[in-house]
Parts: structure tokens; sequence; C-alpha cells
């Protein structure tokens, strides 16, 4: 069978849609019903810090529905590219539970502490300033929300790529419910979720949910310590409450602690490019003492609306997060010398406070909507590391970093009487950067001698930046949309401890920026049984924060510069059909051109032609299919089938010969809801994921040697699920 699908599969996908849509056609179109029963359900997002649909916002985003992603079978952020073209996710080689994520071409390759991401992450509206920790099981998520491009004015903390928002399940008033989820799987995978919603009276609520997931890596260690690379063990809890006083107030307390004790993937030896290693199920050599790594990542917020006015509401956003990380990896044991090339170690710790105010209304008749906002973020870290080479000798780090980070911002659009559907948007955002960070250095003695003396550096700088947004859009009706954006994003400069010398760490490295220009269509066709939404957009990106390896010899040793200028340009399109009651589709598109224009070195020459985008394929594509079938007297059949291919794309920015191979994914989903078993609804599913066993790449680079991490092979599982 994986033969047949490996030589056959874009034919195996036509048939088994055919297969899946043919018998319900005949039955269902004849069956009338009204138009909300036949057209594609809208989702509302708040990607403009107001509720509204997905149409009206003239954002390139995507939203992914509690029910979408249970059908995607998204379980952490690492899943989330499946559904989204021109959104890449993977694991550090250091630590595999901190997430590197790049939207259109623009992310972070590094997880160092001293810098932040170029993706800003976000749980109901709390910046997170660290991806140590994402790579997690999600909790009680209502909506995933993906912002495609720079958000200058409402997402400023570093959003030159996007923004990613988790929205939670707030505490419902009035209504006791209750969720359990239960999985098994192959790779003795199991998984179980809990969430409770209790009303306490009628103006408050409580709400609480437990998480325990647990899988086993599938490259064995055959030497001490863990058995496997890759196992996987997260705990997840969450408590909420919910107290409105009165009809104009409500505030919401939350919660959150997430653990993980993981132990490191396996990096593997493999060829370049166009070279199709295979996946190993066993290390080639052995690691001594192989132990999980830590991660716990705990959080406070809360969020208290006023409505001041019926037009006008007041909102504050306060919290505060807690983040503590220990890792060790190692590097090709057994290649070059029986111990490994390269071991990497880090214990660090972490905390954050931010605080946000909002002004959200409109005018009473609705011809001018504003949000005003200001937002204070104080984080402050310290980090033990220790890397070990067969090349140098032991180095030490001891890092600490200290950020303060104020933002002013407003936008506001404005829709004419006297020109029907016509809207104009104006943002403007101001924000200032303020940043500390220390390194001590230390070496290990070699050759018995005396070790040198640490080195110690500090650096301290501050940015500062006034980003603006535009946006001219049509609206006649709910159906369509035009809208030309310009948007400029930011994201702050920092530091590196990796860089040569002392004085380069301390000087740190600058801002960069992104002038973004995009045209964008959406719309509802045929009685609202298609959407589809169209973007085209262009990047000016300047004074690029390039990593460059300054000693050939040493591969820890790079140094940043703002020495880059790129220009990126692409299309993203998706339409979304229901072509009878019983059946949906959807087809997603992407095309991405990244070029750099200019990349200076660090004496000035020009090695533009060194350099090329990374994880920027070229070409992007999914397509899915939900279909439904009759109630039966055992339960009501559904069947989802997701397939999504890309194009091959570079691994590293300086090497050209790490690349990914095209890749081609195939997961599916088969459920049965309503079973009658008694109260409450119940529904048991039986998914796959990688149906096609591709073996394929999450992450290439380069370590003296070509090494990569492995995806996961053919996975699959039967889900229960009591819904009370």
């Amino acid at each position: 069978m994986h033969y047949f699908l490996g030589r056959n599969r874009y034919c195996a996908l036509s048939a088994l849609m055919a297969a899946c849509a043919s018998p319900a056609f005949a039955q269902t179109a004849e069956s009338g019903g009204s138009v909300e029963d036949v057209g594609v359900s809208e989702i509302v997002v708040t990607a403009q810090r107001r509720e509204e649909s997905q149409l009206a916002t003239p954002i390139s985003v995507v939203a992914l529905s509690q029910a979408q992603l249970a059908n995607k079978s998204v379980f952490d952020i690492t899943d989330l590219p499946r559904a989204v073209p021109n959104l890449q996710v993977g694991p550090h080689p250091n630590s595999a539970n901190t997430a590197r994520v790049f939207i259109r071409g623009i992310g972070n390759s590094d997880d160092q502490f001293t810098q932040d991401p170029s993706v800003a992450i976000y749980v109901d509206g709390v910046y997170v300033a660290r991806t140590q920790g994402m790579v997690n099981e999600l909790a009680e998520i209502e909506r995933i929300e993906v912002l495609r491009g720079p958000q200058g004015t409402l997402y400023g903390r570093n959003a030159t790529g996007g923004a990613i928002n988790y929205i939670t399940r707030a505490p419902e008033l009035g209504a006791f419910h209750a969720r359990q989820d239960l999985l098994v799987g192959n790779y003795d995978q199991f998984r179980s979720r809990t969430t409770v919603n209790v009303p306490l009276g009628e103006t408050l609520a409580v709400q609480g949910g437990i998480l325990y997931s647990r899988k086993d890596g599938f490259i064995r260690n055959p030497g001490t310590g863990s058995d496997r690379f890759g196992d996987q063990r997260h705990d997840a809890y969450r408590g909420a409450v919910r107290w409105q006083p009165t009809a104009d107030i409500d505030i919401v307390y939350t919660y959150d602690r997430s653990h993980t004790r993981d132990t490191p993937p396996y990096l593997a030896v493999v060829p370049l490019y166009p070279a199709k290693p295979d996946r190993p199920g066993t290390a080639a050599v052995g690691v001594t003492g192989l132990t999980p790594n830590r991660t716990t990542s705990q959080g406070h917020s809360l969020t208290a609306s006023w409505d001041i006015l019926p037009t006008v509401q007041l909102k504050s956003i306060t919290a505060y997060r807690k983040l503590s990380s220990a890792f060790r990896q190692f590097y090709f044991p057994g290649t070059l010398a029986p111990s490994p090339l390269l071991t990497q170690a880090a214990n660090q710790r972490q905390h954050q406070f931010s605080e946000e105010l909002q002004i959200i209304g409109s005018t009473a008749d609705g011809s001018l909507e504003f949000v005003l906002g200001g937002y204070y973020f104080d984080e402050d870290g310290r980090s033990a590391e220790e890397t070990s080479s067969i090349f140098a000798a032991t180095e030490n780090r001891a890092v600490t970093i200290g950020n303060t980070a104020y933002a002013a911002y407003g936008q506001a659009t404005y829709r004419p009487g006297f020109a029907s559907g016509v809207y104009v948007t104006g943002g403007l955002r101001w924000s200032k950067d303020e940043r500390r960070a220390s390194l001590t250095r230390a070496l290990a003695a070699t050759g018995g001698g005396t070790p040198p003396p640490p080195t110690f550096a500090a650096g301290d700088v501050s940015f500062s930046n006034v980003s603006p947004t535009v946006i001219l859009g049509y609206s006649p009706n709910d159906d369509l949309n035009v809208y030309a954006k310009y948007a400029k994003g930011y994201k702050s400069g920092g530091f590196n401890i990796r860089a040569s010398t002392t004085t380069r760490f301390a000087d740190g490295f600058g801002p960069e920026a992104v002038d973004s220009y995009e045209i964008g269509l959406k719309t509802a066709l045929f009685d609202r049984r298609v959407r589809f939404n169209l973007a085209a957009f262009r990047y000016d990106y300047k004074d690029i924060q390039i990593n460059v390896i300054t000693d050939p010899a040493n591969p820890t040793i790079t140094d940043t510069f703002n020495a880059g200028g790129a220009r990126i340009k692409g299309i993203e399109a998706d339409v979304t059909a229901r072509p009878i009651r019983s059946m949906l589709l959807g087809l997603n598109y992407a095309y991405l051109d990244a070029k750099y224009t200019r990349i200076l070195d660090g004496v000035g020459n020009d090695v533009t032609n060194r350099y090329q985008f990374q994880n920027a394929p070229k070409h992007s594509f999914s397509a899915n299919l939900t279909q439904s079938f009759p109630e039966t007297p055992i339960g009501r059949p559904e069947i989802y089938v997701n397939y999504s291919w890309q194009s091959k794309r570079f691994a590293n920015t300086g090497d050209a010969a790490l690349v990914f191979k095209s890749l081609d994914l195939l997961d599916a989903r088969i459920s049965l809801t309503d079973i009658p078993l008694g109260g409450g609804r119940w529904t048991l599913a039986a998914f796959g994921k990688n149906l096609l066993d591709e073996d394929y790449y999450v992450h290439h680079f380069r370590a003296v040697l070509p090494g990569a991490i492995f995806g996961e092979p053919r996975t699959y599982g039967l889900q229960l699920t009591f819904e009370y």
C-alpha cells in the first residue's frame, strides 16, 4: 500500500476525495435547506483588537477554530504549517521544545536569550517573549490566528514576520459543561485532557483544565540513560475565574502552567542534497547519559473590560510570566571521535511583566472605529551555558538580560457617508526598547596548563521607532472586501553571545525594519457557498540582522551585523467551498520569492551572492476535504483528509549546500459523532499523520558535518471525546 501511494500519491488522493464525495452528493443535493445550512461558516477574529469577521479584516490571516484544530490533529505549534502556507515551524537543534518560527521567509534561526523572535506569539493578548516551551500541546484553545506580514501598529513587539495569536476559551456564565478527551496511538502515545466549567451564581464562573501527554521517540539510543531520542512527556494545567459584577464590567483571571520532559532529538549526519537518506531507527553510536530536557512555563493574566459608553470599551491586560529551561544536546557522537563533536548545555531562567491599556470604540453611527493603546513590558533573565567541542577548549558562559519596552499606538477606520463601501484606516505606533545584557566567558585549561582569565562584557543600548499603517479599502456589503495596505514592521536590536570579541558583544546590533505593501481581495460567492481570499505583497527589508561565521575553524563563533537588505514578494490564495451541505473543500496556495539585494561582511565587502533566504519555499500548497454522512443508528460518520506540499527550500542563510527537499504530507481523520451512549455527546475518531511515511527533515544544519533532525514517521491512533 505504501509503495502504491508513494508512486501514485496524487491519483490516490484524488480517488479518495471522489470516493468520499460520491455517495453523499445524490443524497444531500436534493435535501434543500437554508443558505445558513449550506454556506461556509465565518470565523470571528480579533486580529485588529476587536471582534470582526475574517472577511472584514484587511489582513492576510488564517484562523483555525477548535473543530478545525481537532480535524487537523493540531496539538502544538509545529503542526500549524500543514494548515498555513508560508508558515514554517521547526525545532532548534539545541532544544527541541524551542520553536523556530518563520512567516513569509522572516524568522529567527537562533535561540539566544539576548535576541527576540521575528514572529510575535500572543496568548489571550499577552506577548510571550521567549519561544522556549512553545512546542507544547495546547490546553483548551478556542481559536488560533496566524497573521502573515508585519503588524506595525497593533502588534509592535518585534513582529516583522507576523504574529500568532492563541485565544483560549473563557469561563462561561450560567452553564455547566465538561469535556474529556482520551487519545492512544502508536509509539506508546497517550493523551488525556479534562476541562470543566462550573457556574457559581449568575455573575461568577470558574473553569479548570488538566492535560497529560506522552509519546515515545522513534530513534533508539544504544547508549546509557534514556532508551530513545525524542521522547515527549508533557503536563499542562489551567484555571480561570470570570466575574461580571454588572452588565458593563467583565473580569477574567487565568493561571496556566506547562511542563515538558523531552529527551533531545537525534542529530543525524546526513548527505547533502539531492541525496535522500532514510530515516534512522537507531542512533549510529549511543550517547552516554542521555537525559530529558526540562522546561516549565507558567503565567498569570488579568483581563478587565469596562463598557464606559454604549460604543466605547476600556480594556486592561495585566500579565506576569515565568520560564525555566534546562537542556543538553549531543552533536554527532562517534563520527570523527568517540565523544560528540560538540555538546551544548544551558540552564535558563526568565520572567516578564506586561501591562496594556486599550480604548476600543466607535461613533454612534459606526462611521468611525478606533483603537488607542499604551503598552509596558519588562523582562529579566539569566542563562548558564556550556559548550564542549573536540576542536576547542570547553567554554562556559554566564548571560544576563534586562529588557524594558514602551509603546503608544492608535488606529482608526473611517467610512464616509458620501462614498458607500469605502473605508480608510490609519494607524501609528511609537516604540522604545531599552536592552541590557552581560556576558562572562571562561575557557577551560587545555593540555594541563593554566586556564586563561575569564572575560566580561556588558552592553546597554536603546532604540526607538515609529511604525505607520495605511489602508484604503472598499467593502460595499458583507460579501466583498478589497483593500490596499502599507505597513511598517520593526524588530529591536540585541546582543550576540557568540560574538568573536567582547567589544562586538557590548556594541550589540541595531534594529531591522520591513516596509510592506499588500493588496487583497476577500469575498463570499454563490450564497456564501464559496469563500475566496487573495493577497499579493511586496517587502522592502532593511538593516537585516545577519549572522556571519567569522572563524571558519570554529562554527560556534558568529557575529551579527545589520548588513542586509532584501526584497520579498509573493501571493497567497485560499478557497473554501461547500458544494453540498455535507461537504467542505479547502484549497490553499502560496508563492514566495525572497532575495537578498545587499549583504556586507564585517569589513564592508559585498558578499550578497553567498547568502539565500532560509525556510522560504517558492511554492506551498494544501488541500483538504471534510465529508459528513447521514445519521446512522450508531452515530454520524465524517471523514477529513488533508494533503500539504511545498517545494524545496534552503535550510541556512549562509550555506547553499543545505537544502530541504520538497515535501508532501497526507493526514486523515475518520470520526463518528453523536454516538448514542446516554447523557452527553460522544465522539470516536481514528486519525493518521504522515500516512505516506515520508522521510523528511524538520531541521537541517551544519556543525562541522551536515546534520538533520528527522520528522516523525507515520503515526496513527484513536481518540474518544465526551462532552456534557
